[in-house]
C-alpha cells in the first residue's frame, strides 16, 4: 500500500515553500517520523517526517520545485523498514578493489557532515557530498563557499553509486570575476519586509546612551552563582528586555500596531530578539517576558538562538510579537538605525560597549559606554514618546536596581 507525502500546513499566511532536499532517495528504507524532505518557507527551514514505515517508493517534486501546502511530492511502499535490495548485486566492481580491507573508511553520509542549509542546498546543486568540502567554519561546518570550492576544484567523474535525484533548482551562474545565485526565499521575504517598513512606515530613530558601569558590576559579582543555579549565563540581553519592559509599560504606544485606522495596543509583552543565521536575520519570539525571569529569560533567549542557527524554529515562534530588540554590538557595531520589523512599529538597537571618557562629578572618568538607538513609527508615536521611552531604558540600565523595585 502506497502512503503519500504531502507538504504540511506551514503557519499562518504561509502557503508555499520550496523543496530544499530530500533526505532519502527512492528505495531506501525509512522509518515512522523520520526525517523525509527539508522545506524552505519565507520564514524558517522545516523537514517533513514519513507518515508511516516502509520504503520511499517515489519522488514526485524534486529539489528546487515550488510547491503548496497539501502537494503529495512523494510516496512511500508502507511495509517494514527494511534495507532496499541492492542494486545489479551479481554485476561485477567496474574497477578492482585489491586491499579492501585496508582501505581508508568511506566519507561521513552527507547527514553526518556539519553544514549549514546554505551549504546543503549549494552541495545538492553541484551534485557534489558534502564530505569532498574542506570546511572552513566555526567547529568544522562547511559553509556554502567551501561548497562552491570544491566543485569549481573537483575534475573526478560522477561516483558510481546512486546519486541523490538531480536538482532543478537554478545553478550559480558565473561569469569572469561575477556570481549569480537565486534569492532563497528567507532572503527574499527579509528583503520585502524591510522594504515595506520603509514604504508604509514614517520611520525615525532616536538616540541616547547607557553607562554599563552599573550593570557589568552586577554580572561580574553575580556570574558564577547564577551560572550555578540556573545553568546559563547572566548575559547583557536579559536587563535590557527587562528595561524595555518597563518602558513599554510606561509608554503604551510603542507597543502598540496600526490596523487599517485604528491603534491596537498591546496589554502583553511578546519579545523579538533579533538573531543573525547563516540564512539571513530571523526574530524568534520570547513570549510573555513580563512575565519570566532574568534567568528564565537568559533560558528562552539562548535556546532560540541555538535552534534558529540551526535551522529547527517552529513557525510559530517567529510570529506575534510586539517590539524587537537587535543587538548590532555584537558584531562590533558603534552606533545604527534599526529598521522596524512590521506590524510592530518600535525596535531598540544595542550596539558595542566602549570606554569613553566622561564627565562625573565634575571629574573626568573612562565609563563603558553603550550607544541606544530606538526606531520608531512616528505615525502613532509621538518625539516625545520616543525620547522618553529610550531615556526609561537609559534609566534602568544605569540603575538595574530601579526594575526591583518598579521605581
Amino acid at each position: 500500500m502506497s502512503i503519500e507525502i504531502r507538504v504540511p500546513t506551514l503557519g499562518e499566511s504561509v502557503t508555499e515553500a520550496t523543496i530544499a532536499r530530500w533526505l532519502k532517495r527512492p528505495g531506501e528504507p525509512v522509518a515512522q517520523d523520520e526525517p523525509l524532505v527539508e522545506l524552505e518557507t519565507d520564514k524558517v527551514n522545516l523537514e517533513v517526517p514519513a507518515p508511516a514505515a516502509g520504503v520511499l517508493e517515489a519522488i514526485l517534486v524534486e529539489a528546487g520545485k515550488d510547491v503548496a501546502v497539501g502537494t503529495v511530492v512523494g510516496r512511500i511502499a508502507e511495509g517494514p523498514a527494511v534495507a532496499a535490495p541492492p542494486i545489479t548485486p551479481s554485476a561485477p566492481a567496474p574497477t578492482p578493489a585489491p586491499e579492501a580491507p585496508t582501505t581508508p573508511a568511506p566519507a561521513a553520509p552527507d547527514a553526518e557532515v556539519r553544514a549549514g542549509p546554505a551549504a546543503r542546498k549549494a552541495a545538492a546543486e553541484a551534485g557534489l557530498p558534502l564530505a569532498a568540502a574542506t570546511p572552513t567554519g566555526p567547529k568544522g561546518t562547511v559553509t556554502r563557499e567551501d561548497v562552491v570550492r570544491a566543485a569549481t576544484t573537483d575534475a573526478q567523474p560522477a561516483p558510481a553509486t546512486p546519486a541523490a535525484p538531480p536538482s532543478p533548482a537554478e545553478p550559480p551562474v558565473r561569469t569572469g570575476r561575477e556570481e549569480r545565485v537565486r534569492m532563497t526565499r528567507l532572503r527574499k521575504r527579509i528583503a520585502e519586509r524591510l522594504k515595506e517598513a520603509q514604504n508604509t512606515a514614517a520611520m525615525l530613530t532616536t538616540f541616547n546612551e547607557a553607562d554599563m558601569s552599573a550593570v557589568i558590576a552586577l554580572r561580574e559579582r553575580f556570574q558564577d552563582v547564577f551560572t550555578k543555579k540556573h545553568g546559563v549565563k547572566l548575559g547583557f540581553m536579559s536587563f535590557f528586555v527587562k528595561a524595555a519592559i518597563e518602558a513599554l509599560k510606561a509608554f503604551p504606544a510603542v507597543n502598540a500596531e496600526i490596523d487599517g485606522e485604528e491603534i491596537v495596543y498591546k496589554h502583553y509583552y511578546d519579545i523579538g530578539v533579533a538573531v543573525s543565521t547563516d540564512q539571513g536575520l530571523v526574530v524568534p519570539v520570547v513570549r510573555d517576558a513580563d512575565r519570566l525571569s532574568m534567568a528564565e529569560i537568559e533560558k528562552a533567549i539562548a535556546d532560540l538562538g541555538k535552534r534558529a542557527r540551526e535551522g529547527k524554529l517552529a513557525m510559530q515562534e517567529l510570529q506575534g510579537g510586539t517590539f524587537t530588540i537587535t543587538n548590532g554590538g555584537i558584531f562590533g557595531s558603534l552606533l545604527s538605525t534599526p529598521i522596524l520589523n512590521p506590524p510592530q512599529v518600535g525596535i531598540l538597537g544595542m550596539h558595542k560597549i566602549q570606554e569613553r571618557p566622561m564627565v562625573v562629578a565634575g571629574r573626568i572618568e573612562a565609563r563603558p559606554m553603550m550607544y541606544l538607538a530606538l526606531s520608531y513609527d512616528h505615525r502613532i508615536i509621538d518625539g516625545r514618546e520616543a525620547v522618553s521611552f529610550l531615556v526609561r531604558v537609559k534609566e534602568c540600565i544605569e540603575a538595574p536596581e530601579r526594575m526591583l523595585l518598579e521605581a
